[in-house]
Order: C-alpha cells, then sequence, then structure tokens
C-alpha cells in the first residue's frame, strides 16, 4: 500500500511517498497561509503527475490550523475517492499523552513519538530540527509521551539577526571553518552551528537528568531537515532517522483505517 504522507509545518509543507516505511519519493514546499484549496490541489496533482494513481491513502499533520482547514477541504473535494486521515486530538496513536492539556502538543511531534517508539522502543528523546523550531520530545520507557521542550528553530533566528541587526545579513547555512570566526559571515555561522550544538547538548543533559534512566539506556534521535548541519556538532545522539514524522503518518492511518 502506497501511501502519501503530508507533513504542514509553518514553513514548509513535506510530502512523501511511504510503503512500509520507506519513502520513495519526497518534496518540499513553502506553507503558503493564502493557498486555496483548488491551488493545493493542482500543486499536489503537478508534484504526483503519474504517481496520483499509485496512491492507496493520504495522511495529514498540521501545525497551521488554517492550513489544516484548506486541506480538509481539498482533500473532500478533490481526492473524495482516496482514504484520508488527517491527524488531529481523538485520532488513535497508542501513544498516551501525558501533558497538562494533550490537544495542545503539535501532531507532528506526536508522530515523532509514535515512529521512535515503534521502532526503537522506549525510553527516548526526539529532537526534530525545523526551520521555524527545533523541538525535544521525551517518551518514558512505558511509550508513554511525557512532554519536551520548544526553542527557536535555526533559520527563525538568522531570519530575526538579519532583519533587527543593522549590519547582518542572511547567510548560507554551512559550518564554518572555525569557532572564533574572523569575518561576519562565519561569526554568523559559528554562533548558528556551535551555539544550537551546545544548547541541543544542554538540554537533552538536563532532559537524561530529569529520567533518571540509567547511563546509555535512553535513545536520542535525531530528526528534520536541518538535522545533518547540526548533528555531527554533538557527542549526545544515538541515531539520525530523517523520515520519523513520515513514518509515524504512515501508522497512524493504519491504526484507524
Amino acid at each position: 500500500m502506497t501511501l502519501l504522507a503530508v507533513d504542514i509545518g509553518n514553513s514548509h509543507t513535506v510530502l512523501g511517498l511511504i510503503d512500509g516505511g520507506v519513502v520513495s519519493r519526497e518534496w518540499r514546499v513553502a506553507t503558503a497561509a493564502h493557498r486555496t484549496a483548488d491551488e493545493w490541489a493542482v500543486l499536489l496533482r503537478g508534484l504526483l503527475g503519474d504517481l496520483r494513481d499509485e496512491v492507496d491513502g493520504i495522511s495529514v499533520c498540521a501545525t497551521v490550523p488554517s492550513v489544516q482547514h484548506v486541506w480538509r477541504e481539498m482533500l473532500a473535494t478533490h481526492f473524495g475517492d482516496v482514504p484520508h486521515l488527517v491527524v488531529q486530538p481523538g485520532v488513535r496513536t497508542g501513544i498516551p499523552v501525558l501533558t497538562d492539556n494533550p490537544r495542545e502538543v503539535g501532531t507532528d511531534r506526536i508522530m515523532n513519538a509514535l515512529a521512535a517508539v515503534t521502532a526503537y522502543g522506549g525510553p527516548l528523546i526526539v529532537v526534530d530540527f525545523g526551520g521555524t523550531a527545533t523541538t525535544f520530545d521525551v517518551v518514558n520507557r512505558a511509550g508513554q509521551y511525557v512532554g519536551g521542550a520548544i526553542a527557536p528553530g535555526i533559520e527563525i533566528s538568522l531570519d530575526a539577526l538579519a532583519r533587527r541587526g543593522a549590519q547582518l545579513r542572511m547567510v548560507e547555512m554551512v559550518r564554518p571553518r572555525h569557532v572564533i570566526a574572523t569575518n561576519t559571515v562565519e561569526a554568523l555561522q559559528s554562533g548558528m552551528v556551535f551555539g544550537v550544538a551546545s544548547q541541543v547538548e544542554g538540554i537533552v543533559a538536563r532532559m537524561l537528568e530529569e529520567l533518571g534512566e540509567p547511563p546509555g539506556e535512553v535513545q536520542v534521535i535525531a530528526t528534520g531537515y536541518l538535522s545533518t548541519l547540526v548533528v555531527g556538532e554533538c557527542d549526545c545522539f544515538t541515531r539520525i532517522d530523517n523520515w520519523l514524522t513520515m513514518q509515524g503518518l504512515e501508522l497512524a492511518f493504519r491504526r484507524n483505517s
């Protein structure tokens, strides 16, 4: 069964064809809040092309409520013949959410936790490197989602510096040659890469302490399209899995079919 998995984030929407946890095709487009249902349908048909006939189901999660509403309309109007799932509170995931208000937790974070605990078991920490936010999600030994943390993402942090700093500008997101930079471009890159790496290691270390699990028994998993920029500068990660959200969407779809 080939599933179209769609992760609608604040900055980007990631679409992928997935079957049995294996992503065969992936696309990344801007999440434009002004797009109508008809425009999304045209874009989706253009991306899929002849692959449209291979899609047996569609599974969607979204962190932008207005875009999620438009996608509901688009799926009902243009893809009504294809079974689909929009992940929301109440959808069966098998992951108990032990937060003060479970409805507030982003569905993409629950999809990451679902895929990670299904593949690797708990306890674990998932760090998702998105452009808008870097999220930390914690699953205990019993497979329960117990909470996490949210920090500004790499792209939004750079954008804020460029907008508010009179002599600063946007730079390419690459690792600089040195931590002690000798020019403004590499100084920004140094702060970005090594600053985020230190932040991640610090938060993960505090989470591990709070979990109170024996050393080495908590898996720390990196995901997200910006993970490769930072993971090499961190010692805390046990594995990288950039398809967690897609895999979680597939699992959720199968559990709710």
